[in-house]
């Protein structure tokens, strides 16, 4: 009997939710890394809160995502269901419950939560914006779009074969305060993620407390259900703060790569702005990954600005796309967005001296078949309808360390992506 995450895991929100409580002021982090075996002391609220979702969390996974046949036959069957023609019969899965039950919690309060957690680690990366602003002036404050693969915890811990990092450096009790520090930092209004295998029990909780909406989209065969002791399957997740925003229309994407029906989603939204009522469509998407599928990532590329087209009816409504492509700029599904008729640029080129080039790398990780440094991560956004008045920038090769990502420092093998995108006030021609 299909069974309804919303229920599975109330335990999880409510005691996620309830354990986030006001604490003393937590001292700063140490400025260098702890040896490995050293015990880390934490905020003793937030890791009560976490140890108990996790106990919850384990618990759940016995009764509906435990190892073995029957669990990916439950999930395959149940994600199966879960395509853009389709989706609207579970829409208990795809659409984070309602939150007015659940009490505001200030961002400071919980950012120095997550500090207390991570005290005996390094400092964050020190990461500037630059500034792009050109003569597009904007009478409304900047919309800020961060674009982020955080690594799911299934695929870090069982799958991804990270030679050179820690063990103790991927745990999810001190992983996910880094992920959730790196996001209150930068204060997004919208944020786009890959890779969430835990939206249930941590993402969605905490941030509709912050004051977003959520949507979350699972891949329909997660390798992460391949893993012993998983969270359930990965997949897309979509949150915008609903003081800005109000949503106009939503879809759900199962990618389709020459007819055929895939394992990679796609969330579409189309936001109205409170500010100036003005409406525009933010895309998050995570194509296939491995080198040899080159012609599969471009099926499904395409397919994507196909949905895309409908949605923007015929590129009226401004996009914006944010994800993990799997695709370097050589490859044709990058060619394919760069000269769509929904006229879209990529906004990290605008950091190069040219303005045309992409960054060196978004992704830097060593696994047993070797070091691999890629530009996979964009986000694209409609050239003529809107302006990127700010990115943020990359971190350095010497920041990032010899042993590369993930890492003690940061959580992830993909560097979050942030801009500042405003309205154009007179769009000139096509969008």
């Amino acid at each position: 009997m299909y069974q309804s995450p919303r229920r599975l895991c109330s335990a999880l929100l409510q005691r996620d939710a309830s354990g986030l409580r006001r604490l003393p002021t937590p001292g700063l982090r140490r400025q260098s890394p702890p040896p490995a075996a050293a015990p880390r002391p934490a905020s003793p609220r937030l890791l009560a809160a976490a140890s108990a979702a996790s106990g919850a969390a384990r618990s759940c996974s016995r009764t509906v995502c435990s190892m073995g046949h029957g669990t990916s036959r439950l999930y395959s069957a149940l994600a199966k269901t879960l395509n853009s023609s389709t989706a609207s019969q579970h829409p208990e899965y795809l659409v984070s419950p309602d939150p007015e039950h659940l009490e505001p919690i200030d961002p400071k309060e919980l950012l120095e939560e997550c500090r207390a957690v991570l005290h005996t680690r390094p400092p964050r990366f020190q990461r500037d914006f630059v500034d792009l602003r050109t003569d597009h002036p904007s009478s409304h404050p900047p919309i800020r779009v961060m674009q982020w693969n955080i690594l799911a915890q299934a695929l870090g811990e069982g799958k991804d074969n990270f030679v050179q990092c820690p063990v103790e450096a991927l745990k999810w009790e001190e992983r996910k305060c880094l992920i959730l520090e790196e996001i209150l930092a930068y204060q997004p209004d919208i944020l786009c993620l890959q890779e969430v295998d835990h939206y249930f029990d941590t993402f969605q909780p905490l941030l509709s407390r912050l004051g977003y909406q959520g949507t979350f989209f699972p891949k329909p065969w997660s390798p992460c259900l391949d893993v012993e002791h998983n969270n359930g399957p990965d997949g897309c997740a979509l949150f915008f703060l609903q003081n800005r925003f109000k949503l106009v229309n939503s879809a759900n994407i199962r990618l389709t790569a020459m007819t055929l029906k895939t394992n990679q989603v796609a969330i579409a939204q189309t936001l109205e702005c409170k500010e100036s009522s003005r409406q525009f469509c933010i895309a998050v998407t995570h194509l296939k990954a491995r080198t040899g599928w080159e012609r599969f990532r471009s099926a499904q590329g395409c397919d994507l600005l196909q949905n895309l087209q409908n949605i923007t009816q015929g590129a009226k409504i401004p996009l914006i796309v944010c994800g993990d492509f799997n695709a370097e700029p050589t490859e044709e599904v990058y060619k394919h967005f760069a000269s769509s008729s929904l006229n879209l640029n990529s906004a990290y080129k605008l950091l190069s001296a040219d303005g045309q080039s992409e960054p060196p790398y978004t992704t830097w990780k060593i696994r047993t078949s070797g070091e691999c440094r890629h530009t996979l991560d964009y986000i694209w956004y409609s050239k003529h309808a809107l302006s990127v008045r700010s990115a943020l920038d990359l971190l350095t090769e010497e920041q990032i360390g010899p042993n590369r990502l993930p890492s003690f420092n940061y959580p992830s093998d993909h560097l979050s992506l942030v801009c500042d995108f405003s309205f154009n006030e007179e769009p000139d021609g096509l969008l």
